[in-house]
């Protein structure tokens, strides 16, 4: 079950993306050029199909286990992982000043894809140390700073989020797990949570858990929510391992995917724990952590749908059935119509959907080395905005092109050993974790579309719109059938932009309940309209630099325009009467009329 990552189509994203200059004109990132990128994007590809893919099936048939305490990893995983923490995968995007690569994270979106797509098990521990290494570096003391950043950075100790706790799933508000002063600077933590990813494990010397608690006079709610770090050992004054921290894992749970990634009950009792931020604001800094996560879940997403779509490609090309619409026999089932629309539908989707990914990347990346503060601002308020974008509409679709991926392979989609049910598994927790997608809708339209009013949403779709400046000439250019291509393009651009800011308009104005009922379709609306912009955007500079992979883009999304962006305009009428349309069916006749 070979996989080789599409390093050719992320290259082309991030090359004739309109951020991508705006990046490399920074002084933060002015070093950087595009041999510099494609060596990377070659080394991380290289490094993926060889290293990491062949441990994927052995993690789904060899699920982790917990004997005397200790979680045991499927065979191989310990290797893949050093071998990726020597290679300095994990530090890709990591700041220069905390002892990372330091460049931009829209060139670790496609490396992480990669490693995602290779094995996406594996591939949530470097992640969530990743982001737990942010947490840190942006909220915690200077000496826990010290002890704890270059360990994390190079991937030698790992992170975990501590958030869920039996009672309470996406509600952290009634959390119970306790933290007490214990008068020298460190708290004493107690309590359980659950679905802890990579929670317990021997791939790394250490494991530093961000766990969130309650001190006994803190106020209820989340107002009364504090942040703690606390290490799997506790670190001597020579950064050595000590003696064992107070915690374990109790249970291991049996899930759908991912077999190959402990998911722990771990049970904290009287743990050594030191504060991480100020007491109470322990839900912001948590933030900090979960936000480029819920960026990274969305390319999840995109990575396993790629996965699934290069093992349906390949049986596509080697499955005989039938006779195809030629009249030829015997030949392979990717020249019956239907197999290719599906594949087709599998990679515009998938394309479209890395490029959200990409775009929200690009704009963290403007956020951290802009130096006006206006445009720093700006980027600031896109990357908050798309970051919800990414994460459901990237999982949604990795879903739906996994499970299209079983359709392609048939009735041996259904077995095993095609691999096709192992994508299609591990793939359906993305729109869960993190944050379910519902949650993201109800983020997009709450914190980032009505709180300023529209404004964030609007200064996009303002950008998006001068696509159309630069589709013109280039479509004068092209010869038949481009030509009549581009044009297809520019009229679904235009269509769905108008359809997008006739839907914002609605969401801004109208009532709360139809907004909470609509925010889902609102927020494919801007994922199928979004994702398609940025591929005509970068099909245009492609053709402008005299890309030779322009033309192939072009179709891909020529498909793109007239299967994905007209979905927007079919859920425009629903958003007035959202809440209507759900509430006034019974619920008693939920059940059965």
């Amino acid at each position: 079950m070979t996989f080789t990552p599409p390093a050719k189509s992320m290259q082309f994203l991030i090359r004739h993306s309109e951020e991508w200059k705006s990046i490399l004109a920074t002084d933060l990132y002015q070093e950087i050029d595009e041999e510099l990128v494609g060596d990377i994007l070659q080394g991380a590809a290289q490094f993926s199909s060889d290293v990491i893919a062949p441990t994927n099936w052995n993690g789904d048939q060899n699920p982790c286990r917990l004997e005397d305490d200790k979680v045991t990893i499927p065979p191989g995983f310990k290797a893949a992982y050093k071998d990726f923490v020597d290679a300095a995968w994990q530090s890709v995007a990591t700041p220069a000043e905390i002892g990372g690569m330091g460049l931009p994270q829209i060139i670790s979106v496609a490396t992480n894809e990669m490693i995602y797509a290779s094995n996406m098990a594996l591939g949530l521990c470097p992640m969530l140390t990743s982001s737990a290494a942010l947490a840190i570096a942006a909220h915690a003391s200077d000496a826990l700073k010290a002890r704890y950043l270059p360990k994390m950075i190079n991937g030698e100790w790992s992170g975990a989020m501590d958030l869920t706790e039996p009672h309470a799933g996406s509600d952290l508000s009634v959390l119970r797990t306790k933290a007490v002063d214990n008068g020298d600077g460190t708290y004493a933590l107690t309590g359980q949570k659950i679905f802890i990813t990579w929670g317990d494990h021997d791939m790394a010397d250490n494991i530093i858990h961000l766990v969130l608690a309650r001190l006994p006079d803190a106020p209820s709610g989340s107002k009364g929510i504090s942040l703690f770090l606390c290490p799997k050992y506790l670190p001597t004054e020579t950064g050595e391992l000590g003696e064992r921290n107070k915690f374990r894992t109790i249970g291991l749970e049996h899930k759908l995917g991912i077999h190959g990634s402990p998911t722990c009950v771990m049970e904290f009792d009287g743990a050594t724990a030191w504060l991480v931020g100020e007491v109470n604001e322990g839900l912001a800094c948590m933030f900090t952590m979960m936000n480029e996560a819920r960026l990274f879940v969305g390319v999840q997403g995109v990575a396993i749908g790629e996965r699934a779509y290069q093992a349906a490609l390949d049986y596509a090309n080697e499955r005989v059935q039938g006779q195809v619409s030629s009249g030829e026999a015997d030949a392979p089932i990717i020249h019956h119509p239907d197999v290719r629309r599906m594949l087709m539908e599998m990679k515009s989707g998938l394309m479209g959907a890395r490029a959200i990914c990409m775009a929200t990347a690009a704009a963290n990346d403007l956020a951290r080395s802009l130096t006006d503060e206006t445009a720093q601002k700006a980027a600031h308020k896109r990357d908050a905005l798309l970051t919800p974008i990414a994460k459901a509409y990237g999982s949604d679709m990795g879903v739906w092109a996994a499970s299209v991926g079983v359709q392609i392979h048939g009735g041996m989609g259904f077995v095993e050993e095609t691999g096709a049910a192992q994508h299609y598994r591990d793939c359906r927790i993305a729109p869960i974790y993190e944050g379910t997608n519902g949650i993201q809708a109800i983020d997009l339209i709450g914190r980032k579309l009505r709180r300023d009013g529209g404004e964030a949403m609007r200064a996009l779709i303002g950008e998006l719109k001068s696509i159309h400046a630069i589709c013109a000439p280039i479509s004068v250019s092209l010869a038949p059938p481009q030509k009549e291509h581009m044009d297809i393009c520019a009229k679904a651009l235009a269509e769905g932009l108008e359809t997008l800011e006739a839907a914002t308009e609605i969401m801004l104005n109208v009532s709360e309940d139809n907004a909470l009922s609509g925010a889902n379709a609102y927020l494919q609306i801007c994922g199928d309209v979004i994702s398609g912009a940025c591929l005509i955007r970068a099909c245009c500079r492609g053709f402008e630099a005299g890309d030779e992979d322009a033309a192939s883009m072009l179709a891909l999304t020529r498909f793109h325009a007239l299967t994905y962006m007209p979905r927007a305009a079919h859920a425009l009428a629903y958003l007035p009467q959202a809440a209507a349309s759900i509430f006034d069916f019974p619920k008693r006749s939920l059940a059965d009329l």
